[in-house]
């Protein structure tokens, strides 16, 4: 994946990136996660420096999180996975977006579903596991800026996420072809 530096928009690429670097792969400094998120919003390809955060069926820090400036970042979200509620909605979505997060990736559910693919949200970018109508719990429960484990891929805070149409690539360099 590259950064048009015209326009600040991703092609389509990763797939080539994959190939032309596989040197990288080989070596562990770009790693593919398993293809197990869904893509929502109008926006499948996205890409930035990561922040990343593990929480369990809570969602305080993640809103936290979205008050700040993005600057182009990617919030990553392990949510340990769980299937039992969703992490985030449509307010806080709207709220990254406005707030300038490149995107976000949740390792758990979604809401608001229809409200993410709506016209209102078309600058960030959304993955998730699954969409899911239960709320979370409010504890204020996580860890901020630590390394996290999301399908058996270590991902550290900092590293740079490159998300498009044929899946999720994490470097621990930004890549430039």
């Amino acid at each position: 994946m590259v950064k048009d530096s015209s326009r600040g928009a991703l092609q389509n690429i990763c797939a080539e990136v994959c190939n032309a670097i596989s040197q990288l792969l080989l070596s562990g400094e770009l790693r593919a996660l398993q293809p197990t998120f869904q893509i929502y919003g109008k926006r499948p390809m996205f890409s930035g420096p990561m922040v990343t955060l593990k929480v369990f069926e809570d969602n305080i820090l993640v809103h936290e999180f979205l008050e700040e400036k993005g600057n182009g970042r990617v919030l990553i979200v392990d949510g340990a996975g769980s299937l039992r509620c969703a992490i985030l909605g449509g307010n806080p979505i709207v709220q990254a977006q406005n707030n300038g997060w490149a995107g976000i990736v949740v390792n758990g559910c979604i809401m608001d579903v229809d409200e993410i693919n709506g016209c209102d949200i078309g600058v960030i970018g959304v993955r998730a596991l699954a969409s899911h109508p239960m709320k979370v719990n409010k504890k204020g429960i996580g860890e901020k800026h630590v390394p996290i484990t999301i399908v058996r891929t270590k991902i550290y805070d900092g590293e740079w996420l490159y998300a498009d149409t044929d899946g999720i690539l994490i470097s621990r360099m930004e890549l430039s072809i």
